[in-house]
């Protein structure tokens, strides 16, 4: 059996989704609804269908009408879908391939073409889901890269528009990282990468925050839902989880070991933000990082001292 395939039966009559079911259920994960509402709600859901078996006629939103709206969803519109249908004229079968459907099967069908057809399918979106995550990580590190970071970014930030919340972002460099590689040489540079990449992402718990590989030593911290002491209370973690790797760092002025320096920003869109005006102002708060004297988180005016002493760490304001 094929765990990791989920079909989606969309149908109004009991009796076709149980004949569907009998003979796929050996082969893959069989999920099924009567009504539009029902089949969205499952395509939409944490667990959505590798692909979906449709029919046309069912009250109140036919298999047309949701075929559109799930194609035009941009958390379903990947989703290979079948017509299922008793409808067999051409003109039918035009409109579903018009809508996006990648095959059209009529009644009464054959269990064994019908079994074939969804192999196929199931296969091709394996494949194209496949070579969308090889386009989406970096071969280095292993964590999304900057057409992932980009796409994200956008995403995210209209979605914070549509709720009404706060959105953050963490751009972080590793300090000196240029005299690092000529001192130790590019392969223990490309050992370093990876093993920052991996403290960064460790410490993001939610899984709508991301971390990518911005460019070179450059990283981008994606924190949807998060206002600027959220996200200084993270960046401030990641400088310190990136300072207890302990990579001797013996060509830095800075720190004896690898260090980062951080700006984090945060803001609440409207609906003329843009992605480059949340970068803007996290690489302006990196660029003070930096002017400051690295190995330092800061944001929002907002600078987290490096070394407080028995006073703790505290915020202290920059201007």
């Amino acid at each position: 059996m094929d765990d990791f395939s989920r079909i989606l039966i969309v149908d109004d009559e009991r009796q076709n989704i149980k004949v569907l079911k009998d003979f796929l259920r050996d082969d893959y994960k069989i999920m099924a609804a009567k009504t539009g509402e029902q089949a969205l709600e499952a395509a939409r859901s944490e667990h959505p269908p590798d692909l979906i078996l449709l029919d046309i006629v069912m009250p109140e939103m036919d298999g047309y009408d949701l075929c559109r709206i799930l194609k035009e969803d941009e958390k379903t519109m990947h989703i290979p879908i079948i017509f299922v249908t008793g409808l067999g004229s051409t003109n039918d079968e035009a409109k579903g391939f018009e809508l996006g459907a990648v095959d059209y099967i009529t009644k009464p069908f054959r269990p064994v073409i019908v079994k074939a057809r969804i192999k196929t399918h199931i296969q091709l979106k394996r494949k194209s889901d496949l070579l969308d995550r090889l386009a989406s990580i970096d071969g280095l590190t292993e964590i999304p890269n900057r057409r992932s970071f980009n796409a994200v970014l956008e995403r995210e930030i209209r979605r914070a528009y549509r709720s009404g919340s706060s959105i953050s972002l963490i751009l972080l460099d590793i300090d000196l990282f240029k005299k690092y590689n000529d001192y130790y040489g590019h392969a223990a540079g490309d050992t370093c990468l990876r093993r920052v990449a991996k403290s960064i992402d460790r410490i993001l718990n939610r899984a709508s925050d991301i971390a990518a590989r911005y460019g070179g030593e450059e990283f981008g911290v994606i924190l949807p839902d998060t206002d600027l002491e959220g996200a200084l209370h993270v960046a401030e973690t990641i400088r310190e989880a990136v300072a207890s790797l302990n990579i001797e760092h013996a060509a830095s002025s800075v720190a004896d070991m690898v260090s980062v320096s951080l700006g984090a920003a945060s803001l609440q869109p409207d609906v003329k933000t843009a992605p480059l005006d949340l970068i803007n102002a996290a690489d302006a708060a990196l660029y003070q990082a930096k002017d400051s004297g690295r190995n330092k988180v800061c944001g929002g005016g907002k600078q987290l001292s490096k070394d407080c002493g028995d006073t703790g760490r505290q915020w202290i304001q920059n201007g």
